[in-house]
Parts: structure tokens; sequence; C-alpha cells
């Protein structure tokens, strides 16, 4: 069993809400890491579920809180909370692949980047699902530009440094990346070769190529100036 130091703990934050049918499966990846010494807490943070969420939570020995519904504003709340010298971000519907740890293990050790984002991949043997997943990758890795869904690893000290998290509705993980690559340049994430595996549910349930250029509206507004509040009352 590696011998962690001080320094290499983490602190997993995940925003929920109304996520126990898939929360168990991103809980249960997060084990070994735990049971290894290098994640010292998990922190599920709530924004108003109805369902089995906090039992869940509570039963598998997270820290579970409530915040102000919103995942950016359940993100900077949980960050708060949490007293790890590093900060995984996750989605409740991301399930990390094994290896992740000693690929974490490795950014801390180095230090060689800010921080870094696994690589995504959707529970879908559809080959649009895997189209998109492809992009999403060769996005992260050409221009640094990667997705909520495939988790956020930084230091507690970056973290702070850049500002957190907002508490926005809508676009908080393109606005975090653009503050880091604004502070620490472009090549300032490193993309793990793990998989983030996250949830295909609502590509099927709009349609693949309908959501993707619905994204791509939102982003574009986004980038033209539109306030995320807005923004987030079209997004589904």
């Amino acid at each position: 069993m590696p011998r962690e130091l001080p320094w290499m703990k983490i602190s997993v934050v995940i925003p929920t809400i109304d996520a126990a049918a898939r929360l168990p499966a991103c809980l249960n990846a997060l084990i070994p890491a735990a049971v290894d010494g290098l994640v010292r807490e998990v922190i599920v943070v709530d924004g108003g579920s109805s369902d089995e969420t906090a039992k869940i939570a509570e039963a598998a020995g997270a820290k579970f809180i409530n915040a102000p519904k919103g995942r950016g504003s359940q993100l900077a709340v949980g960050a708060k909370e949490a007293r790890g010298e590093w900060l995984l971000f996750l989605h409740a519907d991301t399930v990390l692949g094994e290896g992740w740890a000693d690929e974490a293990r490795q950014l801390i050790e180095k230090a060689k980047y800010a921080a870094g984002v696994f690589r995504l991949r959707f529970d879908s043997d559809d080959w649009r699902a895997m189209l998109i997943a492809f992009g999403a990758r060769q996005r992260s890795r050409w221009f640094g530009a990667p997705y909520g869904d495939q988790g956020l690893l930084i230091s507690r000290e970056i973290y702070d440094e850049i500002g957190g998290y907002n508490e926005a509705p809508l676009f908080e993980d393109v606005d975090i990346i653009d503050r880091l690559k604004r502070q620490k340049g472009n090549g300032a994430i490193q993309q793990f070769s793990t998989y983030a595996t996250t949830s295909s549910m609502r590509y099927e349930r709009d349609g693949y190529f309908a959501r993707v250029f619905g994204n791509a509206v939102l982003f574009a507004r986004y980038r033209l100036g539109a306030s995320p509040e807005e923004l987030a009352k079209a997004y589904r």
C-alpha cells in the first residue's frame, strides 16, 4: 500500500440533484483511492434532491451538505467545505476508470501541470456517442477546453488563486478553465489517459446531433455575452 504524504490528500466534490440512480457507481470508483489514503474525503453537495441521494451518500461514508441549486454554486460550496490540499470535482453521473489514482499521484508529484482532466467516454456503444466523445477528447487535447463531465483535479492553492468556481447556473466549467488558462497558460491542463465514463441519457433523449447543436448554440451565445442565468432557462 503506497504511503501518502499530507500534501497529496484529495477532497472529492460531487454536486447532485436527484442522483440516486447514478451516484453509487461514481462513489464506488473512488473506494480504492480512499482505502489507499489518497482520497481524504468525499463531499456530496446537494441542490434539493427528492430521491435517495442523501441516504446513498451517507451510507457510502461521504459528507452530505446542502447548497442553493445550480452546479456552480454547489461546486463552490463544496470547495469551501473541503480540507484536502487537492480538489477533484466530479459530476454524479461520471465514473472514473481504473488507474485514475495513479495518474493523479503522478500529476501531484511532478507538479508539471496546474490541473488534470480525464478522457471523456459515454456509457453507450452507439457510434454517435463514440464520435461525440472522440471530438470532446480532441477539443481537450488540442485546445485545452475540457467539459465538466471530464472531472477536474486541481490544487487548492491554484483553485483559490484563480478565484474558484463562480456561482453560475451554466458554463461554470468553461469559466473556471478560461481563468485557469489565462493565469497559467494554455498548456496548464493535462489530459489523463484514464477514462471518465458519463451518462448519455440527455443525448439519447434529445437526439445526439440535436443535443450537440443545441449545446453549440448556447455556447456561442455565452461567448457573445449572454448571461449564464439567461442561458440556463434554455438548457435542459
